[in-house]
């Protein structure tokens, strides 16, 4: 396998790791640049804090620069999979000003939040190569024009398909409307071995992916839940028909009835299960189909809207640094170092994470071999971001709170929307 070599930094320590060759470096200049808590000064054990690694891909990336900085070790704490929970052991861990925590790996919309508050550092821009990334993923790791994290990986959500199935119906290509996939559906469970299957789920369960599914669908009806300048705007038209497409699915039963509680990872299993015609999901997905019973009879596609192509709401993780961590310039370095171009190829490769660097997704050779690229570049650079502001957990509570009251029909969408329109004018107003 054709290895690379980092050559934006003046170091020379590398290791071949699963086929890339990764470098970290450890060099006095690296500490240089003012916080606001100081400057990146000190150097020795640190820790590194992420939602739990179920692939052991990110251990196997530590385990590398421990392996390379023995005085510099990098402690893995994970913490639970569902990133509500991450985001509020960081916040506790950051109100408390603790120094257990050193290199963060925020939820891309947590920047403004933590920024504001002081709870991450400003860093410097020259230390990561940004003008190789997606401009969309750029932004999101950056607060009043200042950069406050490291992209890390990105992600956008895709429509994936039985493609199998579809051509059984007689269905050349994948729904670009939601009328299209319903009536994509209709057809394909007139076929025997479809008959008792679902046709389409997403993440619906009260948690941050409720967020993201009704953002985009307010987003793909035209419509928005936040204006530019952050003020709520969902008691519109455009948010009820996007809403009303959720809604209406679940009393049609276009969305089975107990979606309502998936997560990514029980969509997932039903889609791998034979159990879906249709998935929302991110690019994860990919790679842990292949390894199932479905395999070769599924592809992605980008997710359908009220009159074309949707948005998808922006993914990914960026790495932050504390403000209130010890051996700063050794988490500057390690930050390079697991955001560097050849960790994005690994990710991308072990864990089918959606890479920053832009050109990685027009490679022939890695479009061969993952070829749903192309499809996930389209979803990212049409992206819509869930609002950047700085009260974020206030603001997709109430989402969750009245979208969940609408889909499992204590409220209608009319009155949902209304309330929540209230309730993000209250927050935003904090």
């Amino acid at each position: 396998m054709k290895t690379t070599t980092i050559t934006a930094l003046p170091c020379s320590a590398a290791l071949v790791a699963a086929g890339l060759l990764l470098t970290a470096c450890s060099s006095a200049d690296t500490g240089s640049g003012q916080t606001g808590s100081g400057s990146f000064e000190g150097r020795g054990p640190i820790t590194y804090v992420a939602g739990k690694d179920t692939t052991g891909n990110t251990q196997t990336i530590i385990d590398h620069w421990n392996k390379l900085h023995p005085k510099e070790k990098v402690t893995f704490i994970q913490l639970p999979t569902d990133a509500d929970s991450q985001r509020q052991q960081m916040i506790q861990n950051a109100e408390t000003k603790s120094d257990a925590y050193t290199v963060l790996s925020l939820d891309v919309v947590w920047t403004s939040e933590f920024a504001a508050h002081k709870w991450i550092d400003k860093l410097p821009e020259k230390q990561f190569p940004l003008d190789k990334m997606l401009k969309p993923v750029v932004d999101t790791a950056k607060y009043r024009d200042g950069l406050y994290a490291a992209p890390a990986a990105s992600d956008g959500g895709m429509l994936y398909y039985r493609t199998d199935l579809l051509k059984k119906a007689g269905i050349t290509q994948p729904p670009t409307t939601w009328t299209e996939m319903k009536t994509a559906c209709a057809k394909v469970k007139k076929l025997p071995q479809a008959k008792d299957m679902s046709c389409y789920a997403g993440q619906f369960q009260k948690y941050e992916g409720l967020t993201v599914n009704f953002a985009e669908a307010v987003n793909s009806a035209g419509g928005t839940v936040t204006d530019d300048f952050g003020e709520p705007n969902v008691d519109t038209a455009e948010a009820k028909k996007g809403l009303d497409f959720l809604v209406d699915s679940v009393k049609d039963r276009t969305i089975p009835k107990e979606a309502v509680t998936y997560q990514e990872e029980e969509g997932r299993k039903e889609f791998q299960d034979g159990k879906l015609i249709f998935l929302r999901n991110w690019p994860y997905v990919y790679s842990l189909a292949a390894k199932s019973d479905i395999k070769g009879k599924y592809a992605v596609a980008p997710l359908p809207g009220l009159n074309g192509p949707g948005s998808s709401s922006l993914g990914g993780h960026n790495l932050a640094l504390s403000s209130f961590a010890k051996n700063k310039a050794t988490a500057l370095d390690f930050m390079t170092f697991f955001t560097s171009e050849e960790s994005a190829d690994y990710f991308l490769k072990k864990s089918s994470l959606a890479p920053p660097y832009a050109h990685l997704y027009d490679d022939a050779s890695l479009v061969k071999q993952y070829p749903y690229l192309p499809v996930l570049k389209e979803s990212i650079e049409r992206a819509m971001p869930r609002p950047r502001v700085v009260q974020y957990g206030d603001m997709t509570s109430a989402v969750q709170q009245q979208v969940y009251a609408a889909l499992t029909g204590d409220r209608s969408s009319a009155q949902a929307l209304k309330d929540l329109q209230a309730a993000l004018q209250k927050s935003v107003a904090q």
